[in-house]
């Protein structure tokens, strides 16, 4: 699942110091998120498995893994629409 660089969390979409998979997009650097403790190389390996990783943060109300590093006035609504992990209304024609 290459990504090329991309320097967000695939689960959360936060952006991230490094890319996690690498400048390659297939080396994962084994770190965890900060928003959704996804662990980069383990639950984000497969499309499956970043949508399964992805619903159970959902399910959970987006709690981040370590709150000590939510920024002020966060939303994960912006966030994903920010990554374009989720769609924004207002693109939809809605």
């Amino acid at each position: 699942m290459p990504n090329n660089g991309d320097p967000y969390c695939r689960v959360c979409g936060l952006l991230q110091a490094t890319p996690p998979w690498g400048d390659d997009g297939r080396s994962p650097t084994w770190e965890i998120c900060a928003c959704c403790g996804t662990e980069f190389g383990y639950q984000d390996a497969t499309p499956a498995g970043v949508l399964r990783a992805r619903q159970a943060w959902t399910a959970k109300g987006y709690p981040w893994f370590q709150e000590s590093e939510r920024p002020p006035g966060w939303r994960a609504e912006d966030q994903l629409v920010h990554a374009q992990l989720l769609q924004n209304d207002s693109d939809s024609g809605r």
